[in-house]
Parts: C-alpha cells; sequence; structure tokens
C-alpha cells in the first residue's frame, strides 16, 4: 500500500491558529451529551437488561428454568433479533452517510446537519419509554434503537468532522482523546444515577411493566438536551466549500464516486485507512453494543452488577482515553491503534476460553477491553483528520462512517451466525473476535504517511 502526495488537510490549514479552550469544551460535551444512548441505553442497561431480559419472551417459556434448552434457544433468539435489527442500521448508514457529509461540505451545513440528527436521536431514545414489558413490544424496541444508531452515526459524521475546527496538528491527538475521554465520563455519571435510583427501589414505581427501564430511556433523553446545546453556541460552522458541486442527493453518489477515485490517485493512505479501520472498528462497536449481554447472559450479572460494572469500566475508559490521546502526540495513531487492537484480542479469547473461572474472567477480560477500545477509537478518528483533504472531512468521515462502526455491518453478522450455529450467547464473542483480528491484520498494511510530523500550532 503505498502512498501518494497527499493534498493539504484541514489541520494543516489551522497549524497557527488558536483555539479557544472554551471551543474545545463545547465540542467534548456532544459526546458526553449523547453517551448515554451507547452506554445506558444499548450497553448496560436497556438493551442487556430489559430488551432481550424473559419480559420478552412468551409466558410459557419465561417460566422455565434458566438451563432449559428451550430457553436458552428463546433467549438467544432475542439477542440475534437486536443483532438483525443493528445490521440492517449499518446498511442505511452506509448507503446515506458518505453523501449527506459532501452535502454538508458544499453547503457549509454541518451544524445544521448536526443538529437535526442529534435531535432524531433523542426522540428515538426518548420514544423508548413506549417500550412495555411485552414479546409484542420487542419490534419497536429494536427498531427504535437501530433507528437511534443510524442518526448516532449520521450525527458522528459532522461531529468528527469538527475535529479540524478544535484542533491544531500539535493538539488533535490529546484533543480527540479529550473528547472522546468526555464521552466515557458522561457514561458514568448517567450509569451512577441509574444505580442510584436502582439502589433506591427506583423511588416506589411500579417495576412489573418496565416503567424503571422506560424512564432511564426519557433521562437520556433530556440529558443530551441539556448538554448539546454548547456545540451549537461555541463552535463556528464552516464556509461552503467553493469547489465543491451542490447536486441532488441522487447525484451526489455520481460526485462521490469521483471523490472516490481521487483519494485511490492523491491520498492513498486516506484510502486504505478507510478500508482497514471498517473491519476492526465493526469489531471495537460490536464489544460495546453486546458486550454487557454477554455479562448478563454468560455471567450471569444482575442490574447492579451490570451497573456497578459499567460505572468502572467507563471511568477507567474515559482516564485511559484522555491519557493515550496525550501519548499520541508522541508515538503516533497508528501504533495506538495496533497495540489496542492486540491487547483487544487476547482479552476476548480469555472471555470465552476461561469463562469456567466465573465472573473474575468478565471483570477482567472486560475491564481490559473497556481501556483499549476508547483509545483505538479516538486515535482513529485523529489519524483520519490528519490525512483528509481540506473541505473533504465531512464527506470523509461519512465514508468513514460508511466502512466501519455502523452498529454494525460485520460484527452484527459475526454475532449472529456463530449464536445460530453454537446456540449460546457466549460464542458470539468469537465472531466480534474474528473481525477485530481481520482489522489488526489489514491495518498493519496500513502506512503512516511523512505528514504526520507535527510543527507549528498552539493551544
Amino acid at each position: 500500500m503505498s502512498e501518494n502526495t497527499t493534498p493539504a488537510t484541514g489541520l494543516q490549514r489551522q497549524a497557527d491558529a488558536r483555539i479557544p479552550r472554551a471551543r474545545v469544551v463545547a465540542w467534548a460535551l456532544w459526546d458526553w451529551g449523547t453517551q448515554p444512548f451507547q452506554t445506558v441505553i444499548t450497553t448496560f442497561v436497556f438493551v442487556s437488561l430489559y430488551l432481550v431480559s424473559d419480559s420478552f419472551l412468551p409466558d410459557d417459556v419465561a417460566a422455565l428454568a434458566d438451563d432449559d434448552p428451550l430457553k436458552l434457544r428463546a433467549s438467544a433468539e432475542l439477542d440475534a433479533g437486536i443483532g438483525l435489527a443493528n445490521a440492517a442500521a449499518g446498511i442505511l448508514v452506509a448507503l446515506i452517510a458518505p453523501v449527506l457529509g459532501q452535502r454538508a461540505d458544499a453547503t457549509g451545513g454541518r451544524k445544521l446537519g448536526l443538529g437535526i440528527s442529534t435531535g432524531l436521536l433523542l426522540a428515538c431514545t426518548a420514544a423508548l419509554w413506549f417500550v412495555q414489558a411485552d414479546p409484542a413490544w420487542f419490534v419497536l424496541g429494536a427498531t427504535l434503537i437501530a433507528l437511534g444508531h443510524v442518526f448516532s452515526e449520521i450525527a458522528g459524521v459532522n461531529y468528527n468532522a469538527m475535529l479540524v475546527q478544535v484542533a491544531t496538528p500539535r493538539t488533535v491527538g490529546r484533543v480527540s482523546g479529550f473528547g472522546w475521554g468526555m464521552g466515557y465520563l458522561g457514561g458514568v455519571i448517567a450509569l451512577a444515577a441509574v444505580a442510584g435510583a436502582n439502589a433506591a427501589g427506583w423511588f416506589g414505581m411500579p417495576v412489573d411493566n418496565g416503567e424503571p427501564f422506560r424512564w432511564v430511556a426519557v433521562a437520556c433523553a433530556v440529558w443530551g438536551l441539556v448538554f448539546c446545546w454548547q456545540i451549537f453556541r461555541r463552535v463556528p460552522d464552516v464556509a461552503p466549500v467553493a469547489d465543491r458541486p451542490r447536486v441532488s442527493f441522487l447525484a451526489g453518489y455520481v460526485v462521490l464516486a469521483k471523490d472516490v477515485r481521487a483519494l485511490w490517485r492523491d491520498s492513498r493512505t486516506t484510502f486504505w485507512f478507510l478500508l482497514a479501520s471498517a473491519v476492526y472498528r465493526d469489531g471495537l462497536a460490536g464489544v460495546f453494543v453486546y458486550g454487557a449481554v454477554i455479562g448478563s447472559k454468560a455471567f450471569g450479572f444482575e442490574t447492579a452488577d451490570m451497573v456497578v460494572f459499567g460505572i468502572t469500566a467507563n471511568l477507567l475508559a474515559g482516564i485511559c482515553t484522555m491519557l493515550v490521546g496525550r501519548l499520541e502526540d508522541v508515538v503516533k495513531p497508528r501504533a495506538v491503534i495496533l497495540w489496542s487492537l492486540g491487547l483487544i484480542l487476547v482479552s476476548g479469547l480469555g472471555v470465552v476460553f476461561l469463562r469456567d473461572l466465573g465472573p473474575v474472567v468478565f471483570w477482567v477480560g472486560g475491564l481490559i477491553l473497556s481501556c483499549c477500545v476508547g483509545p483505538a477509537q479516538s486515535a482513529s478518528r485523529s489519524f483520519l483528520a490528519r490525512v483528509t483533504p481540506a473541505g473533504k472531512e465531512s464527506e470523509i468521515f461519512g465514508l468513514y462512517a460508511t466502512t466501519g462502526r455502523a452498529a454494525s455491518f460485520l460484527s452484527s453478522t459475526a454475532w449472529t451466525v456463530t449464536i445460530a450455529v453454537a446456540g449460546a450467547t457466549i460464542w458470539g464473542t468469537l465472531g466480534i473476535v474474528a473481525v477485530v483480528l481481520a482489522g489488526l491484520v489489514l491495518m498493519a498494511f496500513v502506512k503512516t504517511p511523512a505528514d504526520f510530523a507535527y510543527s507549528g500550532g498552539r493551544q
């Protein structure tokens, strides 16, 4: 994989910029505000402890012993159903993200796109209130979760593109790490609030119809409204790019095809990185989407156990991501990505093959995974910001969403297939591990370009 001469990047044009700290904090607060959808809703609480629980099994099946083969199979089908919905969401993101990003570049409408998709994400989160504890409501719940992933990814396109508006070449690693770390810490606070409500007996509210979990969803939506508005106030929008064509949505796919060819010709590292990261970021997404499901189904974690684990995992992840972000500005993002993926592989295999040792395996393996996923994701974002041609940030991060996380094109399929073949949830871990391994191998062939050297720039 060779690297041709790379056009000027948005970060290079920021080399002598003075970025107000208030702008960086406002940018990072968006991640703080939207993280509860990932942490509380899809990972540790709503999906893993409610939507795939016995409440959504037929009464006669739910009454069976937990180790009954029929109940195990029915429970695995709920897990697979979530995986199928997320795979469909990934396909939708793949179809629309880069063209929406391209239009944002051409019109200078990153903040408008971010605002619309953020609003729809919070609306889907709030609508989970209507998912009552009955099998008839499972499809609605899975659909809202999948749509939430779509709007989260589309919002993330413009949010990630804004990285070049709040960082310089010398600070991009620590700014990206700070933003990602703030997301984790926001998840910690949200999970702590859930733990407090659980310890207080959900303040006496009835629990037979899933009301506590449904109120948690509403609270997460309100949380997002409270914290996300700062980015719209303090981070300026970009001007329209003069030489970017303004075409219809469908015609945008023609422009996109031309731009991908231009990437191959002029920005070879960007092209290969998009392909390599497509694979391993699907695996990273799978770790968080299905990690808590493994904890509750394979290791018997109850609500309180999972919330405590989630708080610990997100606290460590936030701290590690911020610290490694500073280190990344010295050792460069490629090294951070490769080491993080390697540790994830070892930890994932340990969770599967040492599972008979009990919950301690999930605690150790899960915490190591948590400490590695954030740095890998943050370094991936700053890697791409460093090699993206100026004026194409939203489009390239749209391609980044298309080829990557999308919750998840590859890991959801691998998760679903391995569970269907093996008949038990724990084996879905191997599907995710296989995706991470494939991404690690591809990333090993992506060479860091010479212009990763840092020069100028003040924070």
